[in-house]
């Protein structure tokens, strides 16, 4: 049977392959637009796997709600995909209904379409050539506040903060909050949180930096403290400068509007 260029246009827009791989299908199948849809459909799932060992660093990150997603890609190009951000919208909303606080539950969600999260994303790598992955997904309890932060005004969100919080009337505030965890990367609320294997760690890495610097013995200890003190500042939120207001410690903010942090998420996407 004779493929006709109408042939090859009409199989692609209904499947969104390439044109060489639409009339290759439709070659294979002589002609029967059914069988070349499944033939592209299992060429595009092999593509994926052989992509599998690839990263999906780049992409974005969607917020709604109390839920925050980072959705996967390899290129900043594929991240601003007209298809690729509507599923994010869908994802997150999607992900909210459904109250998925982990990346495995969020998967398995069910988008307006019927199509779970984890088909629909295989689905649109299979489409696009690139490899797609919901990476990270959160899902909090309320009074919640989201910041989404672009690096580029030619490119969606890129960084996304939700800090879930008590205290009342606090939004605005507990915003600037999200602002300082975007552009200070803590990774704890307070001490508290550090894992032990992390601070023996730190406290290692400090004493053996004080005696390689030929530090006296007897103030080592003081030393590795003061080291310490210093990761704290940097990893944990509460313990951070502020960047609004330099002359106090996020601690000191938090308690003069009356808010507690229980918790938050940092997910960041690309460069």
């Amino acid at each position: 049977m004779a493929i006709t260029a109408a042939d090859v246009k009409k199989l692609r827009d209904q499947t969104g392959a390439g044109m060489m791989d639409a009339k290759k299908a439709l070659t294979e199948a002589n002609g029967d637009f059914e069988a070349a849809t499944e033939l592209l459909r299992v060429s595009g799932a092999a593509k994926v796997s052989q992509r599998s060992d690839r990263e999906a660093s780049n992409g974005l990150v969607a917020g709604k709600g109390t839920t925050l997603i980072q959705l996967g890609a390899e290129t900043d190009f594929v991240a601003k995909n007209a298809e690729f951000t509507a599923l994010a919208d869908q994802i997150v909303e999607a992900v909210d209904a459904a109250g998925a606080a982990d990346v495995e539950a969020a998967k398995a969600a069910t988008l307006a379409s019927g199509k779970t999260v984890a088909d629909a994303v295989g689905e649109l790598s299979a489409k696009i050539g690139e490899k797609l992955e919901l990476a990270a997904a959160v899902h909090y309890d309320e009074p919640v506040a989201l910041y989404l932060h672009r690096r580029s005004q030619d490119l969606p969100p890129q960084v996304g903060v939700l800090v879930e919080y008590t205290g009342e009337g606090a939004d605005e505030f507990v915003r600037s909050i999200c602002m300082q965890i975007a552009a200070m990367s803590p990774r704890w609320v307070t001490r508290d949180e550090v894992p032990a294997d992390v601070v023996e760690k730190e406290r290692h890495v400090a004493e053996l930096t004080a005696k390689e610097e030929g530090k006296p013995e007897k103030i080592i200890p003081r030393i590795v403290d003061g080291r310490l003190n210093s990761f704290y500042k940097e990893v944990c939120l509460i313990e951070q400068p502020s960047v609004s207001d330099d002359k106090k410690t996020v601690r000191q903010l938090l308690k003069d509007n009356g808010v507690t942090v229980k918790r938050f998420a940092r997910f960041s996407a690309g460069a």
